[in-house]
């Protein structure tokens, strides 16, 4: 007898700082279209570099996760790589940014912004 085996991805998490933020710079905009979006890109000094922008459009592969009224979309192609994520928002000595945690990267740069599998 084979045994079927499925692939769940890990969920992403979209925290409230990160929502926070997301929410006030959308009302500073005074578009309530707006999401924001995530998204991995090659590139950066290890391979592959996080990106955010605010986007109104939504594609038919995004994936849509909500916090308190605001969403994150990320492309399929995206999501392979941040899957079990942590999308979050901090303010510190290195200025504030919107900052991905990835279980699955294996290095990251001294900045953050990149990675490699």
């Amino acid at each position: 007898m084979s045994e079927i085996s499925t692939f769940t991805p890990q969920p992403m998490t979209f925290t409230d700082a990160a929502a926070g933020k997301a929410r006030q710079l959308i009302t500073e905009e005074e578009n309530s279209e707006l999401r924001l979006r995530v998204f991995v890109t090659g590139g950066g000094c290890s391979g592959f570099e996080y990106g955010f922008t605010f986007d109104e459009d939504l594609e038919d592969d995004d994936t849509r996760i909500s916090n308190d009224g605001v969403e994150l979309v990320v492309d399929s192609l995206s999501y392979q790589y941040l899957a079990g994520a942590v999308i979050d928002f901090r303010e510190d000595l290195q200025g504030s940014r919107f900052v991905v945690t990835n279980p699955n990267a294996t290095t990251t740069c001294g900045c953050g912004n990149s990675f490699a599998l």
